[in-house]
Formats: structure tokens, sequence, C-alpha cells
């Protein structure tokens, strides 16, 4: 098992934080869904941004597009920061990788 639960990229029924808890190599299908699911808030993020600059630099645009566009940019901003703080969470402490295999997993990313 995990020794760290995975905080998920959506919320519970009632807002609550979601977590799973599963093999730290998991490959499993919320596993799958919820990396999917970072990966299109991430991106609806970044086209957020350039459709905010577009708008922005429109003179044209009124209080009621601002304030809507502001309201998504929140959004997007939330779920930019959930998944950095679940990613954060999953990264292994120096304790943890000198007796795992996660100190494999390191000595890989540096070749």
């Amino acid at each position: 098992m995990s020794v760290r639960p995975r905080l998920l990229p959506w919320p519970g029924p009632a807002g609550q934080r979601c977590y799973l808890v599963s093999d730290a190599d998991s490959t499993g299908y919320l596993t799958k869904l919820a990396d999917e699911m970072e990966a299109v808030q991430l991106q609806m993020g970044t086209e957020l941004i350039g459709h905010a600059h577009l708008m922005l630099s429109d003179r044209k645009a009124d209080a009621q597009e601002l304030r809507y566009l502001s309201n998504r940019l929140i959004e997007a901003l939330q779920d930019a920061l959930r998944i950095a703080e679940s990613r954060g969470g999953r990264i292994p402490t120096p304790d943890e990788a000198g007796s795992g295999g996660s100190a494999q997993a390191d000595e890989g990313r540096n070749e």
C-alpha cells in the first residue's frame, strides 16, 4: 500500500476532499483517471489564460464578461493548487527514498 493517500483532482459529493489509497506504483483505473483529469484541468487553465489575455486587451469587454472570466480563472487556479498539493504530497522524503524502490526511480531521472 501507498504510504500517503493521493489527493484526487475532484471534490466528493459534499465538496469535501477525496483521497485515493493504492499501491505505491499503482496503475489502476482511478489512478489513470486522476492523471487524465489533472492533465485536462491544466490544459483548460492554459487555454483560459490565453482567452484572458485576449479579453483583457479588448476594450469592449464589459463588467459581466470580466466577472465571468474572473470566476473561471479562480476555478482554474484552485484546480492548479490542488494538483500541486497532490503531486507535492507524493514526492518521497529522503527517508522514504533511501529505504524503498523510490531511490531507483530517482537515479533514472538523473541520467
